[in-house]
């Protein structure tokens, strides 16, 4: 799909996309010196992961100042989007899509670490 059509699809649409594997809803640290991002396995604390969506999503971009809404203008420009994000295949040539491993057993919630320490949650994604 051009990019140009992404415009076209409707708000509903736009949503039905997401696999909601909460991917990024997970905590990234960029190196304020290189601008390298750097993914965690600390998730959220509003990601369900039982029913694998966000509990408060219409006011997540409130709650949480930096969870950002992906819309057909950012998702492409995000640097922090994981290799297997359902939206990707809307603008990378080379997508192949990924058997959706479930997060559960593998993450950790926000509220229980603390921020000095999110250096010692960082992952590789495909570890994901």
């Amino acid at each position: 799909m051009a990019k140009s059509d992404w415009q076209k699809i409707s708000e509903e649409e736009w949503e039905a996309i997401c696999d909601n594997c909460g991917k990024c809803c997970m905590i990234t640290l960029e190196d304020a010196d290189t601008g390298e991002m750097y993914h965690t396995n600390v998730l959220c604390q509003y990601y369900d992961m039982e029913n694998r969506r966000c509990r408060v999503y219409e006011k997540r971009c409130e709650l949480v100042p930096n969870c950002t809404k992906l819309t057909p203008e950012n998702v492409d420009k995000l640097p922090y989007m994981p290799k297997t994000c359902a939206y990707r295949k809307l603008f990378e040539a080379d997508y192949k899509e990924q058997p959706l491993k479930p997060l559960k057993g593998r993450t950790v919630s926000e509220l229980d670490v603390r921020d000095e320490e999110l250096e010692d949650y960082i992952v590789d994604w495909e570890d994901l």
